[in-house]
């Protein structure tokens, strides 16, 4: 069942099309385009390619996401992006390596997670005034640890 489509373009001969593992999940998988296994040191960042570009309808927007058994195991962590509706080139993923131990990343492999959403667009209203809160203009760790 699909509530949108999205038309997708293979730029990459090795390029995997996203899919849904399963009926229920809200996230579907980012494969790596990359013709050989690459290596990505600890503390070290590594962009890889999807091979693919999407066609996001304008209303929605596209999260690049970690995927929790990558990041749980093996310390890899993804740049959490945003894709907006009007970009058409390849997408990509930061990854990082948090962990202690070089990480090798292989063709083909499932690197990171996307979810499409809906999106609001705001107007920005100049005032000189915002409404009161409990919590007003305390910032960070001002609401305390439970």
């Amino acid at each position: 069942m699909c509530n949108i489509r999205v038309k997708v373009k293979v730029l990459r001969e090795n390029a995997i099309v996203p899919r849904y593992q399963t009926e229920g999940a809200a996230g579907f998988d980012f494969h790596a385009a990359i013709d050989e296994p690459l290596i990505i040191a600890p503390g070290e960042w590594a962009e890889v390619p999807f091979g693919i570009a999407m066609e996001i309808p304008v209303g929605y927007e596209l999260r690049v996401r970690s995927r929790s058994g990558l990041a749980f195991q093996n310390r890899v962590v993804a740049y959490h992006g945003l894709v907006d509706s009007d970009y058409r080139g390849e997408l990509s993923v930061l990854l990082h390596n948090a962990g202690i131990a070089p990480y090798k990343v292989q063709p083909g492999q499932r690197v990171a997670q996307g979810v499409i959403s809906r999106y609001t667009t705001a107007c920005f209203v100049v005032s000189e005034e915002l409404s009161a809160t409990e919590r007003g203009a305390n910032g960070f760790g001002s609401t305390g640890v439970h």
